[in-house]
């Protein structure tokens, strides 16, 4: 059987081992051909191809749910599961998602975005299961890297309280962080503690006791002794920690050896309640240049298949947001020593690894545990540190609870940096960084700043060092700056709450923030050649928004626009319509922004083209919404 042929994962079943290794060989180069053209996530989908084959081959999946845990390891899923003839759209816009998706597939049983949540809604799914009387399986893959999330051993630890709830965990471990090495007297003895008859003696062996005569209920704690012994035999340190939080422990497995991977997961199918199956994988798994820089290759632009290179640009690119951020910080950073960096597992995402590399004691990496993160950066700035905790805007979410509680209640200076801030790409709904301007804005003792361009970011970083009398955010997009030129040292702090005028004009009043004043820029020239002059602002900050240089203009000019890249429900322009309104100053408001809709993956220019956010767009809404007025003008 060809991949190609298969539309449905249970057509794996009855094929040979050999059959199966053939299909993995086709998954792994249907995945690299794919990846090289149009980028995406590389070695984790490389590392779960044996694992996905063997535990589906395991399974029905007419009935039968699979939860995985971030949706970028989940290709060889996407591939064998009716995506394989399309596949070559992934994360293109209306082509295949480059994360589970419930609306995009039957198998795709639960959106998976953000990581350490599979396990929760797997014990969900099985619960309700058990409450409606069904029988199907439930089996949620996880990361090591993910199982670093609070939330994950939450669940762990709420499902080790349910012996009687079947349900499987496969932890993919694919960087030997946490397991012993995989070898012929961990799998013999992990056969053995699992065999029938160990686990006839573990269960039943308290019982028989209780009917020696003159033994009885006596007896019981010595016997519990004993059972639980019998339970540790052979189980790994990992397995002990797992098998005292209530799971059945298996593991490690090799997560290479198909036919060791079926026999394992058709065992756990049959040991009730909790079972924990740990997988040991390598990351990049049958491309070697992948195999030997695992973090590098977790994810990748196009690239030379042959090579593993990047694909030269046509021409040379400003640097990224994300590389001036850090440089800058750095630099701070040598000669301050109270200055410390902290990421939640996105040091290279976030470009903090330049600081790691430079100054190691002022670099923290929590994992995947942004609210730790954030708690942890609390704590700092009250022993007088200065922490800076870049996380991107989507997954600083996660920390809503803290931000509010830990920082802005007791009024801490910690220094907030938002990465991949507005409209990101290809990742789609779960990455957008659509909402940080609307849920920080209403916490109180909250600054909140976003610069126009790489270098004023770069005084940002300052300002948000020097500020101290709580806690400021700045937020800045993916991507490349606009090659504005560029300082090495002595940037200047922002006065807090001020913004700048750009360009003046009669007619209309267009307001930018962030990202998008360079937008606003274009379309007060745009504007111009239909006689309209307007006035831009780069108004900085959205809070405190600088009200003394915004409502005389607002008052003189009459007619107002607002652009952001973010959700227009409680933005910046919901900022500026709230301050017009609170001082009585009469003036229409025309807010451009993401509306009230989720904003799929497609490259960032083809999703602000759909959501009308390009220059000529915007001026031409701008034309039409204010028309009586700018029909008094010369056109």
């Amino acid at each position: 059987m060809h991949l190609s042929e298969i539309s449905h994962p249970n057509q794996l079943h009855g094929l040979s081992i050999h059959q199966l290794e053939e299909i993995a060989r086709q998954i792994r180069e249907k995945h690299l051909e794919t990846v090289a053209t149009s980028g995406g996530h590389l070695g984790p989908g490389l590392g779960v191809v044996e694992l996905t084959l063997g535990l589906y081959q395991t399974l029905d999946l007419d009935r039968d749910k699979v939860l995985w845990d971030v949706g970028h390891q989940a290709y060889p899923h996407k591939i064998i599961t009716g995506r394989y003839h399309n596949f070559h759209t992934l994360r293109q816009k209306d082509g295949v998602a480059g994360y589970l998706k419930r609306c995009e597939s039957k198998f795709d049983h639960f959106g998976a975005g953000h990581a350490s949540t599979s396990i929760s809604a797997a014990l969900g799914m099985a619960l309700a299961r058990d409450m409606k009387g069904d029988n199907f399986k439930v089996a949620a893959i996880i990361g090591d890297g993910a199982l670093t999330g609070g939330m994950a051993l939450e669940a762990i630890n709420h499902a080790g309280h349910l012996p009687k709830t079947n349900m499987l965990v496969v932890l993919n471990d694919n960087e030997m962080s946490i397991s012993p090495n995989v070898g012929a007297i961990s799998r013999y003895l992990n056969k053995m503690r699992l065999s029938p008859p160990i686990q006839f003696l573990k269960d039943n062996l308290e019982e028989q006791f209780k009917h020696i005569p003159f033994v009885g209920e006596t007896f019981t704690p010595e016997m519990e002794r004993l059972k639980e012994g019998m339970k540790r035999l052979a189980v790994s340190k990992v397995g002990a920690v797992i098998e005292e939080l209530g799971f059945t422990y298996i593991g490690p497995v090799d997560g290479h050896n198909l036919e060791e991977l079926i026999t394992t997961f058709k065992q756990a199918h049959e040991i009730p309640g909790p079972v924990l199956v740990h997988v040991s994988t390598t990351k990049g798994k049958g491309y070697a240049v992948a195999e030997e820089d695992q973090v590098g290759y977790h994810a990748q632009n196009p690239f030379n298949l042959a090579t593993g290179k990047a694909l030269p640009a046509n021409k040379p690119k400003p640097p990224k947001y994300s590389k001036v951020f850090a440089h800058t910080l750095v630099k701070l950073a040598e000669n301050n020593p109270k200055i410390i960096g902290i990421t939640a597992a996105m040091g290279t995402g976030t470009c903090l690894d330049k600081l790691h590399a430079k100054l190691p004691k002022q670099y923290i990496d929590v994992g995947i545990a942004e609210q730790h993160a954030v708690t942890l950066a609390a704590g700092l700035a009250c022993e007088g540190m200065r922490p800076v905790a870049g996380i991107y805007s989507t997954f600083l979410q996660r920390a809503y609870d803290q931000i509010i509680h830990d920082v802005c209640i007791q009024k801490l200076p910690v220094f907030f940096c938002l990465d991949r801030a507005g409209i990101v790409g290809a990742d789609g709904p779960t990455h957008q960084g659509m909402y940080d301007i609307a849920y920080l804005r209403c916490i109180p003792n909250m600054v909140i700043m976003a610069p126009k361009d790489e270098g004023e970011l770069q005084r940002m970083v300052v300002t948000g060092i020097d500020y101290t009398d709580g806690p400021i955010a700045m937020r800045y997009p993916r991507g490349n700056g606009y090659g504005v030129p560029l300082m090495e040292e002595g940037w200047e702090a922002i006065p807090i709450g001020k913004g700048e005028i750009l360009r003046n004009g009669d007619d209309v009043l267009i307001l930018g923030y962030g990202s998008m004043v360079h937008p606003a820029i274009q379309t007060a020239e745009i504007l111009s050649e239909h006689g309209i002059a307007a006035t831009v602002v780069n108004a900085r900050f959205v809070k405190p928004l600088d009200t003394e240089l915004i409502l005389p203009l607002a008052q003189r000019i009459g007619q107002v626009v607002t652009m952001e890249e973010g959700c227009l429900m409680g933005g910046f322009g919901s900022a500026v319509t709230e301050a017009l309104m609170d001082n009585n100053v009469l003036a229409p408001v025309l807010r451009l922004g993401v509306p009230d809709k989720l904003v799929d993956h497609a490259k960032p220019d083809e999703s602000k083209a759909d959501l009308g956010l390009t220059p000529s767009q915007m001026a031409e809404r701008i034309l039409q919404s204010f028309k009586s007025k700018l029909s008094t003008v010369n056109v």
